[in-house]
């Protein structure tokens, strides 16, 4: 009775400990998805959306597009695609607004795909990954916040794309509310690898 009594407090130790680690692993994993730069010659950028103001980009969006123009600019890829739909009463979806600003600022009309109907990462990068396997397209950069980075990676992965983040550097979210973002995306990729993605979205909704 006295070694079952000591046993299950060094199993729940244990356990803690197991889980205080792997939760720390990944946390350094989001941050180091968001703080490396792995850009390289690729099939398509993808550019995850953010809030819009009646067809204008908010200053999350824009950071994010300013940097897909840069890497547009080195010739990285000959495709973007542009996510996200729009919430009720809106006049114009994540994606066309990012469309429109990239035309704007010298993109080709040619060059752009979008996907305007998600309302979630997972449902716009599910759509993107279809996307790309129609039109023969197998790797992609994937451009947004830096605490969204690995996330974003690791579903295009499970959706058999093979995907590298490049984060924007100029997002306008910053200080604590960078790092509570860092920590919810910490739970996301913890659980989302343990369960996967989709399942993991069927839960939390």
């Amino acid at each position: 009775m006295i070694k079952q009594r000591r046993t299950w407090p060094l199993f729940i130790w244990a356990a803690m400990l197991v889980t205080v680690s792997y939760l720390a692993v990944n946390l350094c994993h989001v941050w180091w998805a968001g703080a490396v730069d792995s850009a390289r010659e690729v099939d398509a950028i993808v550019v995850l959306g953010a809030a819009q103001y009646d067809g204008k980009p908010s200053p999350q969006l824009e950071a994010r597009l300013d940097h897909v123009l840069g890497l547009w600019a080195d010739g990285i890829a000959p495709r973007i695609i542009v996510t996200g739909g729009n919430r009720p009463g809106d006049r114009f979806t994540e994606a066309s607004t990012s469309a429109e600003y990239l035309r704007d600022n010298g993109v080709p009309i040619e060059a752009l795909l979008l996907e305007d109907a998600g309302t979630n990462t997972y449902d716009s990068l599910r759509t993107v990954s279809q996307m790309m396997k129609a039109a023969g397209l197998k790797t992609a950069v994937v451009v947004t916040d830096p605490f969204h980075e690995l996330r974003c990676v690791l579903i295009l992965d499970q959706l058999d794309i093979t995907a590298y983040p490049s984060a924007t550097d100029s997002s306008p979210v910053r200080g604590w509310t960078s790092v509570s973002k860092h920590l919810k995306e910490m739970l996301g990729v913890s659980a989302g690898r343990i369960l996967g993605f989709r399942r993991l979205l069927s839960i939390t909704g």
